[in-house]
């Protein structure tokens, strides 16, 4: 399975993270094997192209499912990771397995709520010369409010805090080259947050925008809390900007302290000084809490260091429906 440079006739591995999706799979795997001979009907892409589940540690029966469609078509092949590492890592996982094989990825959730008829336009794109295009979403109707406002509010505080190139509305629906895959496997950060990597790497890139359906069958995979503990591994993996927010609050208390002290000083050589013990409490409960977050957030970067010079495998593949030797 060589792979070929020919951008007209590209062979693409479509990357798809799985956990616990045994009740869309059914539906998703049809729609995705139907959109890959349709693009290679229309000479979009080689039929050497292939659709790459990636079973993230799922506790039902996810895995076997991508194994039995695995020996019904060609087309489907799929990974097994020794235990269930996140959505970042599969998607990594996935990515990494597939630059080998393939000219171009693109990588997409397997809930069918990404408008997978996008991918004729990314594959098009993709012709005209761009390394990376991104799935960006239009418009956010099918979300509610706190999800939208949160959603919004993440992207914008992504853009305050700098460091951290993201391209607004879009998640992890997106076309990679090859040419980017090599770059970015240089990489080698166990703190992901893919959305703010992959512009780091550079290269020609545009966007493609789509509507977002609602999930096809089954429950999402990422609540509230996930979704918080990744935006923040996005600003803490990628940004500074936090750490200096500190220095700049720690000394402008520092100079208000001064202030104080001097106004302190004068009102006790002046004896006009009263007994304030509601304004000492305030103070003191206000300046002992801002301390504990600016620690926390110290430490959380501490904590990230630590993991990060562990250098720990981001992935690890226990199980393929292929053999290694196709290669």
């Amino acid at each position: 399975m060589d792979c070929k440079n020919d951008r007209t006739k590209p062979i693409l591995y479509i990357v798809i993270p799985c956990y616990n999706e045994e009740q869309v799979l059914p539906i998703s795997s049809k729609l995705f094997l139907e959109k890959i001979n349709s693009l290679v009907a229309l000479g979009k892409i080689s039929d050497e192209s292939r659709i790459m589940f990636v079973n993230d540690g799922s506790k039902d029966d996810t895995w076997n499912l991508i194994k039995q469609y695995a020996k019904e078509d060609k087309h489907f092949i799929g990974i097994s990771q020794s235990r269930n590492r996140g959505h970042q890592n599969a998607v990594l996982a996935g990515l990494m397995e597939s630059m080998d094989y393939c000219d171009i990825t693109i990588s997409i959730d397997c809930d069918g709520q990404d408008d997978i008829n996008a991918m004729d336009e990314m594959v098009d794109k993709y012709a005209e010369g761009y390394e990376v295009v991104y799935g960006v979403r239009s418009k956010r109707d099918t979300d509610t409010f706190f999800k939208r406002f949160t959603a919004e509010s993440f992207y914008k505080v992504l853009d305050k805090f700098g460091g951290v190139e993201v391209v607004y509305n879009h998640a992890d629906y997106r076309l990679i080259s090859k040419k980017v895959l090599k770059e970015f496997a240089n990489f080698h950060e166990v703190n992901l947050f893919l959305r703010g990597l992959i512009p780091l790497v550079g290269f020609p890139s545009t966007s493609v925008f789509y509507e977002r359906h609602e999930r096809m069958a089954g429950e999402s995979h990422y609540p509230l809390s996930k979704m918080l503990a990744l935006a923040f591994d996005g600003i803490t993996s990628l940004s500074i900007k936090p750490i200096r927010l500190i220095i700049g609050f720690g000394s402008l208390v520092t100079f208000m302290s001064l202030i104080g002290i001097i106004w302190a000083v004068i009102g006790f050589v002046n004896g006009s000084t009263v007994a304030g013990w509601a304004s000492m409490i305030c103070l003191i409960c206000f300046f002992g809490g801002a301390n504990m977050l600016a620690l926390g957030i110290i430490g959380e970067y501490v904590g990230k260091s630590y993991i990060e010079i562990k250098a720990r495998p981001r992935y690890i593949i226990s199980e393929r429906t292929y053999s290694l030797k196709e290669k």
